[in-house]
């Protein structure tokens, strides 16, 4: 018998999204191919640039973010239904991964989003990779929403975070999910964002706290400070939708499991931490490589 046709399921997470890098990696050295990969928000980022061929590329780019770079691919725009417009990252997101339609990549992709007016799941298959992947990390309040055939799209982790049901869809016939959200909901990081210094790659160690009083915008500044007594902006807004997400993923991973289940420990990652790439990235390898003996021996059942 044939070996199954492995389907990947990368949930949504903002930052934490660098672990499923780490899942990835740990996947191809251990020479087990995937041949379909879905993707909700920053899942749906990171699986268009496997399907791509250029994860490294996205590796590297992560790696060599601090908060300098962060910053620089927000452009405030607080109209037109999110704070920033989202055209800075999204630019930088297809340079790195590719002008393509998605049904000429090399594995089966599939974006999902969300559909404003009615709240409807979008499969996103064809067309635009850029597109399908900005209207897929829509998220709302946040990144302003996309408008295609006429529909205005958002996130698709509001309705699917970990969208296994899209991989079977597609002809996955094992599934592994990814889920970035398992035991955050709730939590508080003890320390506050803004007091967190980058790692110092050459470039920029200052804290995002001196980077903000070095001259970033007033709202912008309001937006991301946080302090211990009160939350902030991002802490109300992610909070409330990490434990949305988490209640809906709960329901769907109950109604359609997948065969393995990755849960990388990301507690202690802040939303908006994109320059934590190195540890986000090594605890998704190390939560995969925990998990090879499970999945080479439901491999070898199936042949």
């Amino acid at each position: 018998m044939a070996a199954p046709r492995i389907g990947i399921a990368l949930g949504s997470g903002a930052a934490r999204g660098w672990a499923h890098i780490g899942v990835l990696k740990a996947l191809t050295a251990a020479g087990i191919e995937v041949a379909v990969v879905c993707g909700s928000s920053i899942g749906a980022v990171i699986g268009a640039a496997y399907a791509a061929g250029r994860l490294p590329e996205i590796e590297a780019f992560a790696r060599g973010l601090n908060w300098r770079a962060i910053l620089g691919q927000l452009d405030l725009r607080p109209a037109g239904g999110g704070l920033f417009a989202g055209e800075r990252v999204s630019r930088t997101l297809i340079d790195l991964i590719g002008h393509a339609a998605i049904e000429t990549l090399g594995l089966r992709y599939g974006a999902v989003a969300t559909e404003l007016g009615t709240g409807r799941e979008v499969w996103l298959r064809e067309g635009d990779l850029g597109v399908a992947i900005r209207a897929s990390m829509a998220l709302p309040g946040v990144l302003a929403p996309v408008e295609l055939d006429g529909q205005w799209l958002l996130d698709g982790g509001l309705v699917n975070p970990v969208p296994v049901s899209l991989c079977r869809a597609m002809g996955a016939e094992l599934v592994l999910a990814v889920n970035l959200n398992g035991g955050i909901a709730g939590r508080r990081r003890a320390q506050p964002m803004t007091d967190v210094v980058p790692v110092d790659d050459g470039t920029d160690s200052r804290s995002l706290g001196a980077l903000l009083r070095g001259g970033a915008s007033t709202l912008l500044a309001q937006l991301l400070r946080q302090d211990r007594q009160q939350p902030g902006y991002f802490d109300v807004l992610v909070g409330a939708v990490n434990i949305m997400q988490d209640q809906i993923t709960r329901t769907r991973l109950a109604g359609d499991p997948p065969d393995i289940l990755v849960q990388p420990r990301l507690a202690l990652i802040g939303v908006m931490e994109f320059n934590r790439a190195a540890e986000t990235i090594a605890a998704g390898e190390t939560a995969m490589q925990a998990l090879l003996p499970a999945l080479l021996g439901l491999l070898g059942e199936a042949q």
